[in-house]
């Protein structure tokens, strides 16, 4: 293969790849679904729910807690998904520096 063809091929991909990125939404959830964090492909941060019934103003370490467990499970959500969606793409190849 024509390595400017192939270099075109990878572009194309990473366009894609970048669009997809921008489309995706996760949500991550923690206690029970109290808090939920919503998050894009590109990890940004887009929404947070609480519960009013995870509001305690004698206990907000737990409140903290629940807020970075759920916004860790989106971003892994995040990795997850993208990661399914390059291996797609590439038939399972692995192409350094792809991403």
């Amino acid at each position: 293969m024509n390595p400017k063809q192939l270099m075109k091929q990878v572009q194309q991909m990473q366009a894609q790849m970048q669009q997809r990125m921008a489309e995706l939404r996760v949500e991550g959830s923690a206690g029970g679904g109290m808090v939920k964090a919503t998050m894009n492909g590109s990890k940004d941060l887009l929404a947070v729910v609480i519960d009013k019934e995870a509001v305690d103003p004698n206990d907000v370490e737990m409140l903290q807690d629940l807020v970075v467990a759920a916004v860790n499970e989106a971003a892994r959500k995040v990795d997850e998904e993208m990661q399914g969606q390059l291996g797609a793409m590439t038939g399972g190849m692995n192409i350094p520096g792809l991403f």
